[in-house]
């Protein structure tokens, strides 16, 4: 029997019958009492004192009916190791879980199983939490969220409707009331342009009328009532609008980019195809700036911020004006819409980056969607038009982007003037110019755009160039004595996209890129053809849903379409029941098949509900604040609790959601700070994003038609490709151009060669090995459940952390988890002993030994380092280096033993708790403090270096690390494997470099 000396606080319950390492019934026995002891809920405030506080979290998952797979705890593992570091620390921690429930797949799978998605989805999540909690994750579980909850949405309603009440006020430069913008608008101190846009009264800013001009803005009192209510409805920063959509009839839902690939719904692979529709959005336009600058303040990663500025897309340019020529400047509006007094000649405007290239505009390019397309098509190209627009409303918006496809379009027929040379040049109309980009149109330089010069060789039109590569400072380009008189017709090979100097260009020729643009635009400003604009990719918010499991909009329509909001006292509104929650097969949502919840009497008016509903995003928006006071049924969020805990101070997720999400929730914020209902402008101060786990590493090797196998090295452009038998690898032969395919091949009939594998029949074809994305159809997912009723939950946290770095992309291999398994063993039997080898450990109060003491202080600091950066495998690596000379001891000081065990339990919580119990403990260890490190215990006392005569190695000698150069030349030359080589001969010179090599030079 282990002999164990007991500490004060020993309870004999804990130690009694420790025998061997049963990792199930120890962990399963962990659970239950953190589970039972609300072991890891967090403090108040007001309960925390003067403590440090933490709030450390994950993105939250969506609970599919396939629970998890291995790469999913990769990130909660990371968190937690923190979590636990952290309150050893003595910091207050809050480390909370829950569930973005919400969502289409869930919606999907009710349909097909004639079930309710609320079943499913709860019977999704209770699987989810079963599978966390197996894995000993120290999460908070008393602030457990669930988007699907009314008692959830009800907050996400309210927050709608703080965007719904409020406008982006120009001024102020933030979200405010929408009663202060109509009060500034009754007050005369904003009036309206001739297109509805509110701006700041020129008079009010002391700007004096010139005698007889017109005045063409309009004051709040000359607006009729519908016109108020109107204009009151477009400012606001959730508002609805008619926009070209993803109209997917097969989910009878509206899809956003991103869930459409080539053309077809990603869930289910229905058509998809383009239609203007009436929408709710979210003005995130407003915050474009704001967005962008406050990334400064936030400690991300920079590829990551640098997607989110890629995202939003900010440029600086000219818009400008191009007059239809001909036939097109008298075409009038369809017949539905009438004439406007003072209708002029139609103008396509253009916004561009590089105003320097006007002069080498030889066409111009309309979105297919855009309004003029109609309006200016000639009469022999209609039909031309019409089928290339029908063709083109089936494609997503990525799908047209796609820089490789060939370039395809139709000419309108009709022709604009180029404002700077008034050439005329034609209107072409193409898919890869879009409707929601700057103004849905452009002016096309072939010369200095590779998509317009793709374009231009493809319909032979002109391509001429206007700007040319400064080689040198000093010296022209060979064969061009002049380039700034540079007017060469010769056709380049490819666009020269970058800055230079301009050539062709009588206004601008010989000056630099940045000097030409400003030249331009001032040009263009002066004769009222162009001005100098902003622009951003980023689209406001398409923020609804034809489907029926989402959260209700708490908005009511009255018969002219006008919305109005609910009371906040009528929240949450409820999704009605409903037996049938089919598509409708129509734009009209399923909720329009709940007739009697749909429809409204008040005050003897008739209203219909919005029967959209939000989207998944919606919930995961503010999930985090919820987090904080998740039980308050009078406020989303306590303002003190608030305060206390915001921002999140490390938030960990994958990067799959580097831009929508955290964009949504940054903008989403900012109206909630803006507001004054948060206390900070950013919600998550730290961001890391974990690497992707892939599947186990796949191999395959290529082969000819006839079946002769070809080495990896001699293909190229090796990709994925869908064929009648199913996805395969394949790739181009670069001796013969030939497309080949791959087999795929166990690994037993491949082996490694040096950094290659090769076939083990033909060592001379080399395979081609990788791993690929988890997935279901590829057959690759690995189910945490079976590695830890195999190796149980500490060895697969360990091997998880212990692959690699946290940021990294990493295969993963069932066979290499046996190692952390063997590791936890080893540490099990060096604390309790090995009742096999019937070796028996004694805890003993002795010192530690000198060497032992050493790496002992040394592993505790790098660790605890380790851990604070995120760098767990090293910090593992510590830890084993350190058992490993912990091995053998039979009496085992208790000082080695705690602090080993203390810092390995962030790591392997349950066999440290497990361990702490066989040390004495009766307690948790959970809030025990983290061990310290004493650096003078750190130093060695004394020190090896290597003893060389005349360069060459022959003996080495242990000397005190202080010792002089006296005494460590007594000390070599005194060695008895020196003093042949140095007696009855002359030293010449004797080096010694302190602590690392001691050289004589002999004769």
């Amino acid at each position: 029997m282990n002999a164990v000396a007991l500490s004060p606080d020993h309870d004999p319950d804990i130690v009694a019958g420790i025998m061997a390492y049963d990792f199930s019934e120890i962990e399963s026995k962990w659970q239950k009492y953190w589970l039972d002891n609300r072991t890891f809920a967090a403090l108040d405030p007001h309960d925390a004192g003067g403590m440090p506080k933490a709030y450390v979290l994950d993105m939250f998952p969506y609970p599919s009916g396939q629970g998890l797979h291995v790469g999913h705890p990769e990130g909660y593992t990371a968190t937690d190791i923190v979590s636990r570091y952290l309150r050893m620390k003595g910091v207050n921690v809050l480390h909370p879980m829950g569930w973005d429930a919400f969502g289409l797949p869930a919606e999907q799978y009710a349909i097909k199983n004639n079930v309710h998605p609320r079943q499913t989805t709860r019977e999704n999540i209770d699987n989810f939490r079963r599978q966390i909690q197996s894995l000993g994750l120290s999460y908070d579980w008393d602030r457990e969220v669930d988007t699907t909850d009314p008692k959830y949405y009800r907050w996400t309603q309210w927050i709608f409707l703080q965007l719904f009440n409020s406008y982006f006020d120009p001024i102020n430069q933030k979200a405010m009331p929408i009663e202060h913008l109509r009060r500034e608008l009754m007050n005369q101190n904003y009036v309206v342009t001739p297109d509805n846009e509110v701006v700041i009264n020129p008079t009010t800013e002391g700007m004096e009328q010139l005698g007889g001009e017109v005045r063409v803005e309009r004051l709040w009192g000359e607006l009729s009532p519908s016109e108020q209510q109107q204009l009151i409805d477009a400012q606001r920063l959730a508002y609805m609008d008619e926009v070209p959509v993803n109209w997917c009839e097969g989910l009878g839902t509206v899809l956003s980019n991103e869930e459409v690939v080539d053309g077809k719904s990603e869930v289910g692979g229905f058509p998809v195809e383009r239609r203007p529709m009436r929408q709710w959005m979210l003005r995130i336009t407003a915050y474009a700036d704001r967005l962008i600058k406050d990334l400064e303040l936030l400690q991300w990663p920079e590829s990551l911020k640098e997607m989110q500025r890629n995202w939003i897309g900010r440029s600086e340019g000219a818009e400008v004006d191009f007059e239809l020529a001909g036939e097109a400047a008298s075409a009038k509006p369809a017949a539905d819409e009438p004439d406007e007094p003072g209708d002029e000649t139609p103008v396509i405007t253009v916004f561009t980056t590089r105003p320097d290239t006007l002069y080498g505009a030889t066409y111009m390019v309309l979105a297919p969607e855009h309004p003029l397309v109609e309006q200016i098509t000639t009469a022999q190209q209609k039909q031309a038009v019409d089928d290339y627009r029908q063709a083109v409303a089936t494609r997503s918006e990525r799908d047209r982007l796609t820089v490789t496809k060939e370039k395809s379009g139709v000419a309108t027929g009709a022709y604009a003037v180029n404002p700077i040379n008034n050439e005329k040049i034609p209107v072409y109309i193409a898919d890869y110019v879009l409707m929601g980009y700057g103004t849905g149109a452009i002016m096309a330089v072939p010369a200095h755009d590779q998509r317009d010069f793709d374009f231009a060789r493809k319909f032979s039109l002109p391509i001429k160039p206007v700007v040319q590569p400064v080689v040198s400072a000093i010296a022209p380009i060979a064969g061009d004595q002049n380039p700034a008189q540079n007017n060469s017709t010769q056709t380049p090979e490819k666009a020269f996209e970058g800055e230079g100097v301009a050539i062709g260009s009588p206004l601008i020729n010989g000056q630099p890129t940045q000097q030409a643009k400003q030249t331009i635009i001032k040009a263009l400003q002066a004769d009222g053809t162009g001005q100098r604009s902003v622009r951003y990719k980023l689209r406001d918010w398409l923020f609804s849903r034809q489907r029926y499991w989402g959260e209700p909009f708490p908005i009511l329509l009255d018969e002219e379409g006008n919305a109005h909001a609910l009371e906040e006292s009528e929240l949450p509104l409820t999704l009605p029941e409903m037996d049938d929650f089919k598509p409708t097969g129509t734009p009209e949502p399923p909720l329009s098949k709940a007739a009697s919840w749909t429809r409204v009497q008040r005050n003897g008016q008739v209203f219909t509900r919005e029967t959209n509903t939000m989207p998944q995003w919606a919930g995961s928006c503010w999930y985090y604040l919820r987090y904080i006071d998740p039980a308050n049924d009078q406020r989303f969020v306590d303002k003190e609790k608030e305060r206390y805990w915001m921002p999140v101070d490390l938030y960990v997720g994958g990067v799959e959601h580097a831009v929508l999400h955290l964009l949504y929730a940054r903008f989403w914020h900012k109206v909630l700070f803006d507001l004054g209902h948060v206390s900070s402008a950013e919600p998550f101060a730290r961001l890391i994003n974990q690497g992707l786990i892939l599947g186990e590493t796949e191999f395959h090797f290529f082969e000819h038609e006839g079946g002769k196998p070809i080495s990896v090295n001699e293909i190229t452009d090796i990709h994925e490709e869908a064929t009648k038998r199913g996805v395969r690898l394949c790739g181009t032969h670069k001796p013969t151009g030939e497309k080949v395919y791959a087999t795929s091949v166990i690994d037993a009939l491949v082996e490694k060669k040096g950094q290659d594998y090769v076939l083990r029949s033909d060592p001379s074809i080399k395979v081609d090995a990788r791993a690929f994305k988890m997935s279901k159809s590829r057959g690759n997912v690995v189910n945490p459940d079976q590695i830890v009723e195999e190796y149980g939950a500490d060895a697969f946290r360990l091997y998880e952390m212990y692959m690699g770095p946290l940021e990294a992309q990493k295969p993963w291999n069932t066979r290499d988890i046996v190692g952390m398994a063997r590791f936890l063993s080893s540490v099990h039997r060096n604390i309790t002993g090995d009742e096999e080898s019937n070796r028996v450990v004694e805890i003993v109060d002795e010192p530690v030994a000198e060497g032992l003491e050493r790496l002992m202080h040394r592993t505790i600091k790098k660790v605890g380092q380790d851990i604070e950066a995120l760098h767990f495998n090293t910090g593992i690596a510590e830890l084993i280096k350190l058992n490993n000379e912990m091995t053998g001891l039979t009496r085992m000081p208790r000082e080695l033993a705690e602090n080993f065990v203390l810092m390995l339990a962030p790591f392997a919580p349950h066999l440290a708790e497990e361990l702490w119990g066989v040390l004495g403990h009766n307690k948790s260890l959970a809030r025990r403090p983290w061990p310290t490190f004493d650096p003078d215990r750190m130093v060695e006392a004394s020190v090896e270096v290597p003893v060389q005569i005349n360069g060459k190695l022959r003996d080495r000698i242990t000397i005190a690390v202080d010792a002089d150069e006296a005494a460590v030349f007594a000390a070599a030359e005194s060695s008895p494997k020196i003093k042949p080589w140095i007696e009855g001969k002359q030293v010449k010179k004797r080096l010694y470099v302190p602590g690392r090599l001691v050289n004589m030079v002999v004769q």
